[in-house]
Protein backbone atom coordinates (compact mmCIF):
# COMPACT_ATOMS: atom_id res chain seq x y z
CA UNK A 1 0.00 0.00 0.00
CA UNK A 2 1.18 3.49 -0.74
CA UNK A 3 2.40 5.66 2.10
CA UNK A 4 0.55 8.99 2.18
CA UNK A 5 2.26 10.24 5.33
CA UNK A 6 0.08 8.30 7.78
CA UNK A 7 -0.32 4.70 8.91
CA UNK A 8 -3.00 2.51 7.39
CA UNK A 9 -3.32 0.66 10.73
CA UNK A 10 -1.89 1.09 14.22
CA UNK A 11 -1.71 -1.10 17.29
CA UNK A 12 -2.49 0.43 20.69
CA UNK A 13 -2.12 -2.32 23.27
CA UNK A 14 -4.55 -5.08 22.36
CA UNK A 15 -6.44 -2.93 19.83
CA UNK A 16 -5.71 -2.47 16.15
CA UNK A 17 -7.36 0.48 14.45
CA UNK A 18 -7.44 0.50 10.68
CA UNK A 19 -7.90 3.77 8.81
CA UNK A 20 -10.55 3.99 6.12
CA UNK A 21 -9.86 1.57 3.27
CA UNK A 22 -11.36 2.01 -0.16
CA UNK A 23 -11.76 -0.18 -3.18
CA UNK A 24 -8.43 0.60 -4.78
CA UNK A 25 -5.95 -1.83 -6.23
CA UNK A 26 -3.02 -1.88 -3.76
CA UNK A 27 -0.51 -2.31 -6.61
CA UNK A 28 -1.69 0.52 -8.87
CA UNK A 29 -3.79 2.73 -6.57
CA UNK A 30 -6.55 2.73 -9.19
CA UNK A 31 -10.18 2.28 -8.16
CA UNK A 32 -12.30 -0.55 -9.42
CA UNK A 33 -15.27 0.88 -11.32
CA UNK A 34 -17.89 -1.68 -10.25
CA UNK A 35 -19.39 -1.07 -6.78
CA UNK A 36 -19.28 -4.77 -5.81
CA UNK A 37 -15.62 -4.95 -6.83
CA UNK A 38 -14.81 -1.79 -4.86
CA UNK A 39 -16.43 -3.17 -1.72
CA UNK A 40 -14.79 -6.59 -2.19
CA UNK A 41 -11.39 -4.91 -2.58
CA UNK A 42 -11.96 -2.61 0.41
CA UNK A 43 -12.50 -5.72 2.56
CA UNK A 44 -9.26 -7.22 1.18
CA UNK A 45 -7.40 -3.97 1.90
CA UNK A 46 -8.66 -3.96 5.50
CA UNK A 47 -7.44 -7.54 5.91
CA UNK A 48 -4.01 -6.68 4.49
CA UNK A 49 -3.59 -3.75 6.88
CA UNK A 50 -4.81 -5.61 9.97
CA UNK A 51 -2.26 -8.34 9.23
CA UNK A 52 0.48 -5.77 8.56
CA UNK A 53 -0.19 -4.44 12.09
CA UNK A 54 0.34 -7.94 13.50
CA UNK A 55 -3.30 -9.00 13.72
CA UNK A 56 -5.11 -12.02 12.34
CA UNK A 57 -7.45 -10.16 10.01
CA UNK A 58 -11.21 -9.91 10.03
CA UNK A 59 -11.73 -12.60 12.69
CA UNK A 60 -10.68 -10.05 15.35
CA UNK A 61 -12.83 -7.13 14.15
CA UNK A 62 -15.51 -5.97 16.58
CA UNK A 63 -16.48 -2.55 15.15
CA UNK A 64 -17.03 -1.50 11.54
CA UNK A 65 -17.83 1.97 10.22
CA UNK A 66 -18.51 2.25 6.50
CA UNK A 67 -19.05 5.34 4.39
CA UNK A 68 -20.90 5.11 1.07
CA UNK A 69 -21.58 7.22 -2.04
CA UNK A 70 -24.50 6.53 -2.16
CA UNK A 71 -25.74 4.37 0.70
CA UNK A 72 -28.32 2.16 -1.01
CA UNK A 73 -29.47 -1.46 -1.07
CA UNK A 74 -26.74 -2.44 -3.56
CA UNK A 75 -24.03 -1.15 -1.22
CA UNK A 76 -25.67 -2.71 1.85
CA UNK A 77 -26.03 -6.04 0.07
CA UNK A 78 -22.35 -6.09 -0.93
CA UNK A 79 -21.33 -5.26 2.64
CA UNK A 80 -23.50 -8.03 4.10
CA UNK A 81 -22.18 -10.53 1.54
CA UNK A 82 -18.62 -9.67 2.59
CA UNK A 83 -19.50 -9.93 6.29
CA UNK A 84 -20.55 -13.55 5.66
CA UNK A 85 -17.37 -14.25 3.67
CA UNK A 86 -14.80 -12.59 5.96
CA UNK A 87 -16.49 -13.11 9.36
CA UNK A 88 -18.50 -16.34 9.20
CA UNK A 89 -18.13 -17.03 12.94
CA UNK A 90 -18.91 -13.68 14.54
CA UNK A 91 -20.95 -10.53 14.03
CA UNK A 92 -19.32 -7.20 14.92
CA UNK A 93 -21.24 -3.96 15.32
CA UNK A 94 -21.67 -1.90 12.13
CA UNK A 95 -22.51 1.70 11.37
CA UNK A 96 -23.15 2.61 7.71
CA UNK A 97 -23.14 6.28 6.74
CA UNK A 98 -24.12 7.87 3.43
CA UNK A 99 -21.84 10.75 2.41
CA UNK A 100 -21.57 13.21 -0.48
CA UNK A 101 -18.01 12.26 -1.40
CA UNK A 102 -14.89 10.33 -0.36
CA UNK A 103 -11.17 10.82 -0.78
CA UNK A 104 -11.45 13.88 -2.99
CA UNK A 105 -12.39 11.81 -6.04
CA UNK A 106 -15.65 10.85 -7.71
CA UNK A 107 -14.30 7.32 -8.28
CA UNK A 108 -14.33 6.32 -4.59
CA UNK A 109 -17.69 4.81 -3.58
CA UNK A 110 -16.85 3.15 -0.24
CA UNK A 111 -14.51 3.55 2.71
CA UNK A 112 -14.33 1.00 5.52
CA UNK A 113 -12.77 1.68 8.93
CA UNK A 114 -12.46 -1.02 11.61
CA UNK A 115 -11.31 -1.69 15.16
CA UNK A 116 -10.02 -5.14 16.10
CA UNK A 117 -9.11 -6.80 19.40
CA UNK A 118 -5.85 -8.79 19.40
CA UNK A 119 -4.85 -9.85 22.91
CA UNK A 120 -2.30 -12.46 21.76
CA UNK A 121 -0.62 -10.06 19.36
CA UNK A 122 -0.34 -7.44 22.10
CA UNK A 123 1.47 -9.96 24.32
CA UNK A 124 3.85 -10.85 21.47
CA UNK A 125 4.49 -7.17 20.74
CA UNK A 126 5.49 -6.71 24.41
CA UNK A 127 8.04 -9.51 24.10
CA UNK A 128 5.87 -12.18 25.69
CA UNK A 129 5.32 -10.31 28.96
Amino acid sequence: MKNFGYNQAVRVGDRIECSGQGGWNPETGEFYQDLDEQIDQAFKNVDINLRDAGGQGWSQVYKISSFHVPLDMEAAGAMIRNFAKWMPNHKPIWTAIGVAGLGGTTEMKVEIEVIAHDEQGAKAAKGGQ
